[in-house]
């Protein structure tokens, strides 16, 4: 076994509450319960001692060939174990939670049998609650049951014939071996302690689990309206959105992880299981434009009740909650925990969640802006107050969209993001006959945009620079054509998409911005940024660079994973770095292939 299988080694399952990591192993390297934010009870990925987790795997030699995948358009993980002695298969689900209410109770459940041949199978189950840092007891309860009781929750382990759990210390490990034909369940089960057991499993309510499962994912994919060219990626990129969304609250997550290095052995390690307003924002209008507007509506709301709540500094948002909306994210260090691969320090909750982001209130009214009249009067109300809050706030300096520590800036995107927010305003005003202060809003939205073309603009570099004091670039500034500042074929947008071109492409890939000239407050380097090289395709297409962009497309592609999901980053070699999978790297796929999608004749080069 790999102490640490790399980060893109890794399927995810999930119930629309929390999610869970399986690696190609066979093992669960990653689960939090009963939410994507609470604490770990398997967490091997970011300590392999003391992490915990979940195996289930033959004994893998060198002649055993791996193979994972995901059952089509669904969110249910193969992994098929070919050996000279037999060939088996096991099947990690967990079904959907379709209530809008928030539940103790979540289930994981694997499935395995053998299809060819005889094979022997090891389970081994090592909770280790609280990230690693609470001690666990064990009871054997019989009848092929065992719970593990952590501080207020307990984790019910529960196994068909033939398996036979053993006590391991306070942990539990089988031996059991499957002819041709035989298959066996294994159910993890998270409640609260004290709460009842639950139904023990068998192949047959297993498989009646997995059917009803496969049956959600089909038919939520049947909104979709998206028949391009790239479906069966387009299609994956939209389920890990919704995998990635809690269902009670509609509020998406950024990533199902935390403390994944941009680099390995580095100090970037930060924890992506909130929401943030930027991020959840571009999610749902990726859904959108893929037809899914129920997800949409039920961002609306939680966004709605957000700046209706307000924040302790007087701001209409902060720029991250927690799923349920609370805004405290305290950030810690996990010091008991090496991290992935010596990657420390681990850190979980978000010091970033005190700052200035001023960005966020554009995205939020992109995305609001595509689903009609901002949920009704009271709905307008909120938006309104929120732009005319930014009225009189815009020209502030912020730590901009990459959430840098070393100082605020002036920061270009921030201010286009603004002038986008009044831009939204307007029109839905308009559209809609709602009562606004249009003349405010529309000259301070005038003067946003006079601000970034002369002081946004460097003359040396012909290009739009990340803030006001530097000429340094910034991958962000690619999203000005998409948000309508800009002509995708003005003079001024093609020199600077030359620019980008020549200090921050390598090879089809982006980077966010050179740490080096422009200083963010840490130490260390990053690998390029799938959001950014996603971002860039999406650019070359909207400005007539079909042969560039399909190619960058191309490759772009080849670094997915095995299961077609993406981490936050490409590192030097092709491996996957940074939280995984990553919301703002699917979401910008599917606006990369709608944007090719816009030229159907093309011819790919």
């Amino acid at each position: 076994m790999n102490q640490y299988p790399l980060i893109a080694e890794h399927g995810m399952v999930g119930d629309l509450q929390t999610a869970a990591l399986v690696s190609a192993e066979g093992s669960v390297d990653w689960w939090c319960a009963p939410r994507f934010d609470s604490p770990s009870m398997f967490a091997s990925l970011l300590d392999s001692e003391q992490g915990g987790f979940c195996r289930i795997s033959p004994d893998l030699s060198e002649e055993t060939v791996v193979r994972q995948f995901y059952l089509s358009d669904t969110a249910v993980v193969v992994t098929r174990f070919m050996a000279p002695s037999g060939v088996g298969e096991l099947v990690d689900f967990m079904a959907p939670i379709t209530e809008r209410v928030p539940t103790d109770r979540h289930r994981l459940v694997r499935a395995v049998r053998v299809v060819r041949g005889t094979l022997p199978f090891t389970l081994t189950c090592r909770p280790r609650f609280d990230y690693g840092r609470a001690s666990h007891t064990l009871s054997l309860t019989g009848g092929r049951s065992a719970v593990f009781h952590g501080p207020g929750t307990d984790l019910h382990l529960q196994v068909s014939a033939p398996i036979d759990p053993l006590a391991d210390g306070d942990d539990v490990q089988a031996r059991f071996t499957l002819s041709e034909g035989q298959s066996a369940v294994v159910a993890l089960t998270s409640v609260n302690s004290g709460g009842s057991a639950p139904v023990p499993p068998s192949p047959q309510s297993a498989a009646e689990e997995l059917e009803g499962c496969r049956a959600f994912w089909l038919s939520w994919l049947r909104s979709s309206t998206y028949r391009g060219r790239w479906q069966q990626m387009v299609h994956r990129s939209a389920i890990t959105l919704k995998l990635l969304t809690y269902h009670p609250t509609g509020a998406p997550i950024a990533a199902a992880t935390l403390g994944l290095p941009e680099q390995v052995g580095g100090e970037r390690n930060w924890d992506y299981r909130y929401t943030w307003i930027r991020d959840a924002s571009l999610s749902v209008r990726a859904l959108i434009d893929l037809g899914f507007t129920e997800e949409a509506h039920a961002y609306r709301r939680w966004l709605r009740d957000r700046v209706d709540e307000g924040t302790a500094t007087g701001e209409p948002l902060q720029i991250m909650y927690r799923v349920d909306g609370n805004p405290n994210l305290q950030e810690e260090v996990l010091s008991h925990l090496e991290g992935y691969r010596g990657s420390s320090p681990v850190r979980v909750g978000n010091a970033a969640a005190g700052q200035m982001q001023l960005d966020i209130y554009g995205e939020a009214a992109d995305a609001l802006a595509q689903v009609g009249d901002m949920a009704g009067i009271e709905g307008w109300r909120s938006f309104s107050g929120m732009l005319d809050w930014l009225a009189a706030n815009w020209d502030q300096p912020d730590e901009g969209i990459w959430e840098t520590r070393g100082g605020q800036q002036e920061f270009t995107y921030s201010r286009l993001m603004t002038w986008v927010a009044f831009d939204r305003g307007i029109r839905a005003a308009t559209a809609h006959s709602r009562p606004a202060d249009l003349p405010r809003w529309t000259a301070t939205r005038d003067a946003v945009f006079d601000q970034i073309t002369t002081r946004g603009w460097s003359p040396e570099r012909r290009a739009y620079v990340q803030h006001y004091a530097t000429d340094v670039l910034d991958a962000s500034l690619l999203l000005m054509p998409r948000m309508g500042f800009l002509s995708p074929q003005d003079p001024s947008w093609l020199s600077t998409l030359d620019a980008m071109t020549e200090d921050l492409v390598s090879d089809s890939l982006v980077y966010r911005y050179d740490p080096a000239a422009s200083p963010d407050g840490l130490a260390g380097s990053e690998g390029t940024f799938n959001l950014c090289s996603f971002l860039y395709i999406e650019a070359l297409a909207r400005s007539g660079r079909l042969n560039q962009a399909h190619y960058a497309f191309d490759k772009l592609l080849t670094y997915s994973n095995h299961v077609g999901l993406y981490a936050e980053e490409i590192g030097p070699t092709g491996e996957q770095l940074g939280n995984f999978p990553q919301a703002f790297t699917h979401l910008s796929l599917i606006a990369a292939a709608l944007a090719l999608d816009t030229h159907p004749n093309h011819p790919t080069p």
